[in-house]
Parts: C-alpha cells; structure tokens; sequence
C-alpha cells in the first residue's frame, strides 16, 4: 500500500498485479463507482462532524487503490525533502486535473497536517464540499486577483503558524500542459511573508481526463502514468522572484521529462 511504503521510503511506484480484469477492461465506469462509494461515506462523516484527518488519508489511499485497479501506475518521489522538515512547508505546483485534490492528501498529511487554497465554488459541491471544509481550507473566489491574495496572506499565515502546511496550485484553472502566463507567484509570496520553505511539487495526473459537460468527471485513461514529484525547499530571499523562477524551472524540466509542454509565451 503506498501509505506503508512513503512511510519506510522516499518514493513509491505501484507494484505489478494491482489491476483488476473488470476495472481494467471498464476503467472510467469502475473508477467513479469507487469513487462515488468513497466520497459518499467521506460527506456522510463530514455532515456528522466525524470526518478526521485520518478519516482523509484514508479517502485518499482508496481513490489511488481505484486508479491502480484499473492499470494506472503511480510514480511519486522527493518525499524526503519534506519528511525531514519540521516546520509547516507551502507546496506549489501545476494543476493538471482533479486526481491531485484526491491522492495529495494521503502523500502528504501522514507527515505534515495539511491543507488547500481552493475555490469557493468546490465548498457546494454535493459531498465533496462537506469533506472539503471539514480540513479548513483557504477558500478564494479567483474572481478578484488583489481580493484572492489578501485573503490567501491572511489566512495562509494563520494556518502556518498554527502548524497546518499549504498546498497551493498558481494557475487559474487546471491545465494538460505548463502554461508559464498563467502560473502566478501568490504561492511564493505566501512563504515569502511567513518565512516559511516552499516545496516545488510537479504532477503529471492526465490519467484523469476533464469531462465535455463536467470537468470533474472525464475519461480515465489508464495507459497515462502519473507523477509525482517533490523538490529540494526554497527559502524566499528578497523579493521572491528568482524562488519562482526556481519553482517554474522545476516543474517545467519534470514535465519535460514526461513528455508535456510548458507553454512559456501568449501564443501569437
């Protein structure tokens, strides 16, 4: 199970024979019955009050055990620059699809308690936004850009300084490639103010496709591996510009790595 190998490792690579022949021949329709099962016992909790951060981990590890019994292999390494940090760390990486809201909480939170900055809009959610809330997110309206990174200051430096780490995803909307134009540095200027480090985190997650009529629910391609990979802390000295540069770097070169673009220009 991945929790038991991060635990004794830095890294963890699904192991052969975890797919079943139904999921594998159906993986879309078995991924989101499972899926369905594990988000509907999680919000039940939640509306009681019963949803811990346990209760999470463990959602977690059961959408990555739904993936790989469909074929889908995961990739995670560089968890140990942050299991040797004690202090609350701000995770930024690129936002490729909505499986990296599900599985980082179970790479994560066994190490550092654990939030997100998320939109408004995932709190109405059916469900969701009740498991959602329970982990006390910053929540933002990606509307108002001077609005969003007030709020994710002021409620950033209270989850940091109670101990709690922020994952933070820059771009305005999910994305299949790296898209530099709209990927900004709220995340940088975060730790920035709280002096805390900054964990660059690229993830390659387009097993996960967007849906025509409902972004969260798309095909689930099981042939698309999935990636996830930590970097060395970043410590914000001045105005925090080369740090995001540094970010940006780590992310584009992991991706190219895997075979996606980093669009660094508006296209002509």
């Amino acid at each position: 199970m991945l929790i038991e190998s991060i635990k004794s490792l830095d890294s963890y690579v699904t192991p052969e024979g975890k797919a079943s022949f139904l999921a594998r021949r159906f993986p879309s329709a078995a991924h989101y019955l499972r899926l369905l099962a594990v988000v509907c016992k999680a919000g039940l909790l939640a509306r009681k009050g019963k949803y811990t951060s346990e209760d999470w981990v463990r959602s977690s590890q059961e959408t990555v055990h739904s993936l790989e019994q469909t074929g889908t292999r995961f990739f995670v390494e560089g968890l140990e620059f942050f299991k040797a940090i004690d202090e609350p760390c701000v995770f930024i990486g690129n936002h490729m699809s909505t499986l990296e809201t599900f599985v980082l909480p179970c790479i994560v939170e066994p190490f550092k308690p654990v939030t997100f900055v998320t939109k408004d809009s995932l709190l109405k959610y059916p469900f969701f936004g009740k498991v959602l809330a329970t982990r006390d997110p910053i929540v933002v309206g990606r509307v108002n850009p001077r609005e969003d990174l007030t709020t994710m200051l002021r409620e950033g430096e209270k989850r940091l300084a109670m101990g709690t780490s922020i994952i933070v995803f820059p771009q305005s909307t999910r994305s299949s490639c790296f898209d530099l134009t709209a990927f900004n540095s709220i995340g940088v200027k975060l730790a920035r103010r709280c002096g805390a480090p900054i964990i660059p985190v690229a993830v390659k997650t387009d097993v996960w496709g967007m849906g025509r009529f409902f972004k969260d629910i798309g095909p689930i391609v099981p042939s698309r591996d999935v990636h996830f990979r930590f970097g060395p802390p970043i410590m914000v000295d001045g105005n925090g510009k080369r740090e995001h540069e540094l970010v940006c770097d780590f992310i584009s070169n992991s991706l190219k790595e895997w075979g996606v673009e980093t669009i660094r220009a508006i296209p002509s």
